[in-house]
C-alpha cells in the first residue's frame, strides 16, 4: 500500500515531458497524407500502411500536422530530428541578447558630483548596451518647479549624446519626470 502511494506520489512529481508529435503507433486516424523522407508526397493512405512502410525503411511515422485533413505524416528518424529541434533552439537561446532596462533616479537638488557620478554610471550602462530610465522625482513644493527637472533631464541627455539616443522626451508622469535613453548602433 505505502509502496503504490509512493510510487504514484513521486511519478505525479516528475512528470516525463510529453511529446508534441504523435509518432508510429499513436497515430490512429483513418486516413493520412503521407510524405516520404526525401520530402516527395506518396499519397493519401492508411495510417496502417504508412506504419508499414515506415517498418519498411527502418524509420519512424511522425504526425506533423493533426489539424489538417487528413493528418500530414511524414516519414524520418524521430529521433535525430528531436536531437536537431533542441540544437536550434540552444544555439537561438545563445545568440538571443536580453536588453535590461537600468534605472538612474535624481531628485531636482542634485549636486554636481553626485550628477556626474550618475552620468558615469549611466555611460557605463549604455556602453554594455542597455537602456536606460532616467527618472527625477519631486517632493513636496518641488512639484511647483517642475521645469529645473526638465532642464536637468536635458543636461543629462545633452553629456549623454555622444553614445545615446533620446528615445523618449521627458515626460511628468505624477510627482515623477522620466525620459528614455538608448545605445547609438555603432555597427
Amino acid at each position: 500500500m505505502f509502496r503504490h502511494y509512493f510510487v504514484s506520489y513521486f511519478r505525479r512529481c516528475f512528470n516525463i515531458a510529453s511529446l508534441a508529435h504523435q509518432i508510429n503507433e499513436e497515430i490512429r486516424d483513418k486516413e493520412i497524407r503521407l510524405i516520404g523522407e526525401d520530402g516527395v508526397q506518396l499519397g493519401i493512405m492508411s495510417s496502417a500502411e504508412a506504419l508499414e512502410i515506415a517498418a519498411e525503411r527502418g524509420l519512424d511515422l511522425v504526425k506533423l500536422s493533426p489539424g489538417s485533413v487528413p493528418p500530414v505524416c511524414k516519414i524520418m528518424d524521430y529521433g535525430k530530428y528531436r536531437f536537431e529541434q533542441s540544437k536550434k533552439e540552444k544555439e537561438a537561446r545563445r545568440n538571443q541578447r536580453v536588453i535590461e532596462v537600468k534605472e538612474i533616479r535624481m531628485t531636482p537638488g542634485i549636486g554636481a558630483n553626485d550628477f556626474n557620478v550618475k552620468l558615469k554610471n549611466a555611460m557605463r550602462f549604455l556602453a554594455d548596451g542597455n537602456r536606460i530610465k532616467v527618472s527625477v522625482r519631486f517632493r513636496g513644493r518641488e512639484m511647483t518647479h517642475t521645469d529645473i527637472g526638465a532642464d536637468l533631464l536635458k543636461k543629462f541627455a545633452d553629456e549623454c549624446s555622444e553614445v545615446a539616443v533620446m528615445d523618449k522626451n521627458p515626460k511628468l508622469e505624477g510627482r515623477n519626470m522620466t525620459m528614455f535613453l538608448s545605445p547609438k548602433n555603432t555597427k
